[in-house]
This record gives C-alpha cells, sequence and structure tokens, in this order.
C-alpha cells in the first residue's frame, strides 16, 4: 500500500446536510478504495478530507469533484501523492491540554513540544468548553516517555495540565477509580473539622505541621491527633458529616463513570464513620479507612486495627481490584498527598489532584484545576457526553461550580 498513488481531497466551507454524501457519490463512479476520511465542523464551517486511491482519470475527477463542490457553494483541494499514511500511525497518543483560560501562546508552546519530539499532530478534538477548556490532540510518531517528560516541563511553565496517555484498549471499557477523600473527594480535613468541636484545633495543627516538616511519620501523627479528641461526643461525627462539601464536580464524576461500569472506591486515611456514609450516598462500591474507638457515645481518642496509611492504600487498590476482577494497569488512582504515592504508582494511571509537589512530579499525570469532572476528559469522555448523559436519564447537569 505504501507505493499506491493517492489523491488527498479537502472541500471546506458552510456546512450543511448532505455535503459528505454528496462528495462520496461523486467518488463512486470512479472505483477508487477509500484510505481514510477526516470530518470536522467548527463554528458552522466545516473541513473534509478524503484520502483514497487515485483513479487512472485524476483529471475527469478533479473536474466532477469540483463541479460537485460548486454546486454546495464550497471550496476544493486536492493533490496527489504516495501510499497513506500508515507509519504515522505509530507511537500514537493523546496529549489532553487543560486550562482556564487557554491561551494562545500556551497552545503554540504545547504543540511546538510535540513537534520538537518528532511527533505528529493527525487531530484535534475539543472535550470541553467550560468551566475549564479541554483540548485533545492525537498525536502518531511519538515517543510516549519522552513526550511526557517534555510536555510536563512544558506544562508547569505555562501553568496549565497535560496528560500524555498510549492510545490502546486500555482507554475503553470497565476500569476501577480509587480516590483519597479528604481535600480530594471532598473539601478541607475532617480531623481538622473533629478537632474544632474538640476545642483542639490548635494542637492538632501543631501536630500535623510537625509531620508535614518530616518530625512524624503518618502513622504517628494520626494517632497523636486523634488521641487529642478523646472524650468527644460521637454525635459530633453526625454534625462532620453534615458539613462535608464534595469537590466541584464529584457527583458528576462518580455518576458518569458508573453509567459506563466503572467501579469505584474510596480509600482514606480519614474515618470510616465518615466515608462509609460518604460511599453509601454516592453509590460508590468499596471504602476503606481507619474506625475512631467509641465507648459510652464518647470518642476515646484511639483507633480501632490497623491504620490506613501510605501502604495501606496501595494495598486496597489492589483488593479492590481483585474483587472487581479489574486487573491493575486498568486501574485509576487520584490522589494529592504523600498518602497516597504508593497508590498513585500502583494503579495504571495515577493522577495527581491539586497535589503537593512532590506529588505531581511522582504522578503518571496532574489536574490542578477545582473540578473533578475534569477528570473524564483525560478518560475521552466530553462535556457534551456527559450533559447528554444526563438528558436521557431526566438529569440536568450541575452547574461546574456545583459538586
Amino acid at each position: 500500500m505504501t507505493d499506491t498513488p493517492t489523491l488527498l481531497m479537502t472541500l471546506t466551507g458552510k456546512d450543511r446536510p448532505g455535503v459528505t454524501a454528496a462528495m462520496f457519490e461523486t467518488l463512486a463512479g470512479f472505483g477508487v478504495e477509500v484510505l481514510d476520511i477526516e470530518q470536522v465542523v467548527l463554528r458552522g464551517r466545516l473541513l473534509l478530507g478524503v484520502l483514497v486511491t487515485a483513479p487512472r482519470n485524476v483529471t475527469k475527477l478533479r473536474q466532477q469533484a469540483e463541479q460537485t463542490a460548486s454546486s454546495l457553494g464550497m471550496e476544493l483541494e486536492m493533490a496527489q501523492g504516495q501510499g497513506d499514511n500508515a507509519r504515522r500511525r505509530e507511537g500514537r497518543a493523546h496529549v489532553t491540554v487543560l486550562s482556564r483560560p487557554l491561551t494562545p501562546a500556551a497552545v503554540a508552546a504545547i504543540t511546538g513540544r510535540i513537534a520538537d519530539t518528532g511527533a505528529n499532530i493527525d487531530r484535534v478534538v475539543r472535550m470541553a468548553r467550560y468551566p475549564v477548556t479541554a483540548i485533545e490532540f492525537h498525536v502518531s510518531g511519538a515517543d510516549v516517555g519522552r513526550l511526557r517528560k517534555v510536555l510536563a516541563i512544558e506544562a508547569a511553565h505555562q501553568r496549565v495540565d497535560v496528560a500524555v496517555q498510549e492510545v490502546g484498549l486500555l482507554r475503553h471499557g470497565r476500569r476501577l477509580v480509587v480516590m483519597d477523600v479528604d481535600s480530594t473527594l471532598v473539601q478541607g480535613e475532617a480531623i481538622d473539622q473533629l478537632a474544632a468541636y474538640a476545642g483542639v484545633g490548635r494542637q492538632v495543627a501543631e501536630v500535623t505541621d510537625r509531620a508535614m516538616r518530616g518530625g512524624l511519620d503518618f502513622e504517628d501523627s494520626l494517632r497523636e491527633r486523634v488521641a487529642l479528641l478523646e472524650g468527644l461526643d460521637a454525635d459530633v461525627l453526625d454534625l462532620v458529616y453534615d458539613e462535608l462539601a464534595l469537590a466541584p464536580g464529584a457527583r458528576t464524576l462518580v455518576r458518569t463513570l458508573k453509567r459506563l461500569g466503572y467501579g469505584f472506591a474510596i480509600v482514606s486515611g480519614g474515618f470510616s464513620q465518615l466515608t462509609d456514609r460518604l460511599a453509601a450516598d454516592l453509590g460508590i462500591d468499596y471504602s476503606t479507612a481507619n474506625e475512631l474507638e467509641v465507648a459510652d457515645g464518647r470518642l476515646t481518642g484511639k483507633i480501632v486495627g490497623d491504620v490506613v496509611d501510605r501502604g495501606g492504600k496501595a494495598a486496597a487498590l489492589r483488593r479492590f481490584a481483585r474483587d472487581s476482577k479489574v486487573s491493575l494497569d486498568r486501574t485509576i488512582a487520584i490522589g494529592d498527598g504523600a498518602n497516597d504515592l504508593d497508590m498513585l504508582a500502583a494503579a495504571g494511571l495515577g493522577i495527581a489532584f491539586n497535589a503537593k509537589p512532590m506529588v505531581q512530579e511522582a504522578a503518571h499525570t496532574t489536574v490542578n484545576v477545582p473540578y473533578l469532572d475534569a477528570i473524564l476528559y483525560l478518560l475521552g469522555i466530553s462535556r457534551e457526553d456527559i450533559e447528554a448523559a444526563d438528558a436521557e436519564h431526566g438529569i440536568t447537569t450541575p452547574h461546574p461550580l456545583l459538586p
């Protein structure tokens, strides 16, 4: 096929019904083989590209095609060549860019770095226009590892989010999402809310600060903070649960992926008295967290059983994958802190969501916009897809600033 004479026909003009059909009816009379088709409509303007094997009488085809284009009020360009673009299909990747706003300078920089790696942009698709702009570049001829490193540097410089993923069947079909809770699925930290009710907010903050500076590991810091809650009425857990604020887009993310047959899990260094209720309310399949010990209606300041720490989160991801019969390469982990690092590394796709710098550096990709449902765009699900699915179920898609 590589030496076969080909003809590339590019039709541009105002879109209207029947344009594509009319052009292919013209081609049908020349016995050509269709090798490739691309069609894009932007603001009512159509661009149709068709690659076919060259007929014996190219001149006659050109004349008839130009007549068809003229009757449609459109412009036609034709170029002859050799072979199709099969070679360019090697090393395929999807490069997704998220930003609010997305500037021409950022697009120029990202596309320039793609070209610098020797890759080619075959197609550009808009995934969302609000609350962020999300653009997906279909790239071929890429060294995915090198492309990811180069674009990570440029993305930081341009202050945009860029995700690079290999094209393959893994992007389609059933997957398992495992998500951190505090500062990821929900805003803020539950232990800080409990501490405020117990009147020990300053002391808990001091322990947290020592842990952040490396003075304590997670388990020691958690046990020390929980000890400060001793004597707190257990009914306060209900108050804290009622005050939990989901991250914007959280319900949309869970609802959309559940419709697609995804499994969903939450794993938290927080407390099961809150996360189990959260899982039940959102229809989440699996949940694991630390259990606060309660005696005579009050917190004892202790944790029941082993602490769910960094290693515990990764172990939970593997356990949930086994239970749901999903291979690890089909798992997606989402988190923001050092406690999530092992989980992000174990997953097929690790996403750092509004994460600390060290987590962003370690994750496969980062999302720094404050909307959880922006993760859907990385999975090839557009805003229009989300809204159409909601409409079919009689649901008005929530405003992006709402959970």
